[in-house]
């Protein structure tokens, strides 16, 4: 890599502290919270776990999904060579911020950190994550989905294991529905429809919010129309392919700018406390969400106990056709500082690699897997959940759309990519512009900023 490339990819990094990155594990736990800054768990002698034989190697760990310290504690009680030393250093950005400071001070990175898969470009290009093809990864890719194994590799190299994802769908208020006498849409020509007839016939509400900073959302909603912004191979970081302001991503904008018009969806800034309150009071009839969403829509607090919900597949564009997308989703990489990167392997592929591992990521902390083991489980497949009336929405939904989807390309610099998206769609509905000047404000952005970075824009 050339030496501004270098000072690019070092500048790339660090505006990861200027946006947050909505997480697959949406309301994780802060239990283990480190206030260490940069410190590695293990680095000081203290694990935010249990260290169960003292005598073995130790891998430090940083993550923040929800009820990990079971998964932790599991692993090192099955594991006498190896023992997990885990810390939470913060959630998404948060804990992003910290790796980078650790990249750039060249120490206090952990040996395995959880990481979405649309970041791991931002750290392939700092050259920061082991490639674990060395350690015999390859050989696991027909034990994940197709689309989830796509997104932590690049040509031979295997950068992160994956853990869990977001196939998405959709997950409606039943009674509002039915009150109103209106079916639930499959194409998106019907959830237009629906949203008019909801509204004619009484509902007060919005049938969903578009937020603008709905960034990985909106990517996934562009990308169902066949929108690849984004031409990268980790193999080759001098260049890039930038190509937002497609046919395929104005049709999807102009569908929500036209129902933003006709005020029947509404704008609200996502995973506000307002927007959660609209969420569970029937202000709006859908929810367009992940397969984790069903996790963070029970974990509200303030949920109407009356409402019916069920699940269905995320509507299509062409129903004959169908595209599956994700939203989010979060892997384990092995850092270039792991000083035992064969051990550090070892808890990145097995942390999540038996049933009863993943019994607790999906109990305790509604973590959807990647691991088709447990993808194809009885316990998995046909898994009732009493917050949507017994139904098994996994087998209703959620599996068709993971092993539908095929994977996507994310930028090197995503989280400036995002923070260039909503400002361009927070312009557009505030002041009434339209989805072609948005996009192309976005495309010009990010063309810049790349070739500001030393990349070769293709």
């Amino acid at each position: 890599m050339r030496i501004s490339q270098r000072r690019g990819a070092a500048a790339i990094a660090a505006t990861i502290a200027a946006g947050a990155v909505l997480t697959a594990c949406s309301g994780g736990s802060d239990e283990g919270q480190s206030d260490s800054g940069t410190a590695a768990a293990g680095e000081d002698g203290t694990c935010t776990n249990e260290i169960v034989n003292a005598d073995a190697t130790q891998v430090s760990v940083w993550a923040w999904y929800p009820a990990f310290e079971s998964v932790v504690d599991h692993f090192n009680e099955s594991h006498d060579d190896v023992q997990v030393c885990w810390t939470n250093a913060g959630q998404g950005a948060d804990e992003y911020n910290k790796f980078s400071t650790t990249i750039e001070a060249g120490s206090g990175a952990p040996d395995v950190i959880m990481l979405e898969s649309e970041i791991l470009p931002t750290y392939t290009i700092l050259n920061s994550l082991a490639d674990l093809s060395e350690f015999g990864a390859a050989d696991l890719e027909d034990q994940f989905t197709t689309g989830a194994w796509s997104d932590v590799t690049s040509g031979d190299s295997v950068y992160a294991i994956p853990v869990d994802g977001g196939p998405m769908g959709m997950l409606y208020r039943a009674d509002i529905f039915e009150k109103y006498d209106v079916e639930p849409p499959t194409t998106w020509d019907d959830f237009a429809q629906a949203a008019q007839d909801l509204r004619d016939a009484g509902y007060e509400g919005y049938i969903t919010n578009y937020p603008t900073n709905g960034n990985a959302l909106n990517y996934a909603l562009f990308a169902q129309n066949g929108w690849t912004p984004f031409e990268y191979d980790a193999a080759n970081p001098q260049e890039i392919g930038i190509d937002v302001a497609t046919p395929e991503s104005e049709e999807v904008l102009d569908y929500w700018n036209d129902l933003i018009g006709k005020d029947l969806v509404s704008t609200d800034d996502a995973f506000t406390s307002d927007y959660n309150t609209s969420l569970v009071d029937g202000t709006y009839a859908v929810y367009l969400a992940a397969a984790w969403g069903p996790g963070y829509l029970q974990g509200l607090s303030d949920a109407d106990a009356d409402a019916e919900w069920k699940a269905a597949p995320l509507p299509q564009w062409d129903a004959s056709s169908p595209t599956q997308v994700n939203w989010g989703g979060s892997t384990f990489a092995v850092t270039e500082q792991a000083d035992d990167k064969e051990a550090a392997y070892t808890v990145a592929s097995e942390l999540f690699g038996d049933m009863d591992a993943w019994k607790l990521g999906i109990d305790e902390a509604a973590l959807f897997p990647q691991w088709n083991e447990a993808l194809e489980s009885d316990f998995f497949v046909n898994k009732e959940y009493e917050f949507f009336g017994g139904q098994q929405i996994n087998k209703d939904v959620f599996l068709d759309a993971a092993n539908g989807y095929e994977g996507f390309t994310f930028s090197p610099f995503q989280v400036y990519a995002y923070d260039q998206q909503t400002q361009a769609l927070y312009d557009m509905v505030e002041n009434g512009g339209d989805a072609a000047t948005a996009l192309q404000t976005i495309q010009d952005a990010l063309v810049s900023y790349a070739q500001q970075q030393g990349f070769t824009v293709k």
